[in-house]
């Protein structure tokens, strides 16, 4: 009888007929070595893929690693905040993250990093700058894919919404960000960059009705982490 390990690698593979099958072969410790040996690299080729077609997905704005986060800069964030995030149990639990602060102080990279350990741990994620997200929307409607648009991005854990307040969005693009938040109630989480105070986001929309449920959506249910300080970019040594 196969041992244990490969029974599991076979069964993790969606070979249940072969884990089967095997089960009932009398196999030396030689060749269930070389079978593990062989199993184990069909694994890690297909962990492979699956990750490169998360990246693929997500579309960062930027390439960024949680251990490059450059945590001696005066922002504000402290190592156990970055720690507690870095946990991502907000992601387990469908909350929220807003990182609040004047532009150039990192935040886009901060996300980019927790979307990074999110893609790690095998969460989807998908990134999108709000000037670019009109861009999309239009491009969706035009192609009469707007329904099939919203329902893919229900499918995904995490969305990251970069330069929220930096242009008003368009009266008949406002109702779809409701949409788009509203998907994610209680099965999805959102990290939100603005370089605007949260008490100035209500302003953004034409409609108040509107804005009272976008808002309520987002900040009840979100973490706001406000950093403050110079922007990195003065420092083409900093860029984390």
């Amino acid at each position: 009888m196969l041992h244990e390990p490969v029974q599991q690698q076979l069964l993790s593979l969606g070979l249940k007929a072969a884990a089967s099958a095997s089960a009932r072969m009398q196999l030396s410790d030689e060749q269930i070595e070389a079978l593990s040996a062989l199993l184990e690299s069909e694994v890690l080729e297909r962990q492979g893929k699956a990750q490169n077609q998360r990246l693929k997905l997500a579309k960062l704005g930027q390439r960024a690693h949680p251990s490059d986060v450059d945590l001696r800069t005066a922002r504000q964030l402290s190592k156990a905040t970055w720690q507690r995030l870095m946990s991502l149990n907000w992601l387990k639990q469908h909350q929220h993250l807003l990182f609040i602060g004047p532009t150039g102080i990192g935040k886009s990279y901060l996300a980019c990093a927790l979307a990074k350990a999110a893609i790690d741990q095998k969460h989807s994620v998908r990134y999108l700058r709000m000037p670019r997200l009109q861009e999309e929307l239009a491009l969706v409607r035009a192609q009469g894919k707007l329904s099939l648009w919203l329902k893919n991005m229900s499918r995904i854990p995490l969305l990251i919404l970069d330069d929220f307040g930096l242009i008003p969005m368009s009266q008949n693009d406002q109702p779809l960000l409701l949409e788009l938040i509203e998907d994610r109630y209680q099965s999805g989480s959102l990290i939100i960059n603005s370089q605007l105070p949260t008490k100035l986001w209500h302003d953004q929309f034409a409609d108040k009705t509107l804005a009272d449920a976008i808002m309520d959506r987002i900040v009840h249910n979100a973490e706001k982490i406000e950093l403050k300080g110079e922007s990195m970019r003065k420092n083409p040594a900093q860029t984390s």
